[in-house]
């Protein structure tokens, strides 16, 4: 099997990667390939922006989405 060397590593990263190992209940040796697997064999993966926009469902026109003010409130001054 192959090895990789990731070099300059924010210590911040590096306490991510071994909070979600543990979290995993793996080392953070595994977690690194379970997430590099993922990003290059799972669903994601070879996704364009194109294909991550086109899948959003649509949230409807500026009209839905407008703040109705007409609507009876409850509110006791």
């Amino acid at each position: 099997m192959a090895q990789l060397i990731v070099r300059n590593l924010d210590e911040d990263l590096v306490e991510a990667l071994k909070a979600r190992a543990a979290a995993h209940g793996r080392s953070a040796e595994a977690e690194h390939r379970a997430i590099l697997y993922e990003a290059l064999h799972g669903p994601a993966a070879g996704k364009s922006l194109w294909d991550w926009l086109a899948a959003m469902p649509d949230p409807g026109d500026d009209e839905t989405l407008a703040r109705q003010r007409d609507l009876p409130r409850d509110v006791e001054l």
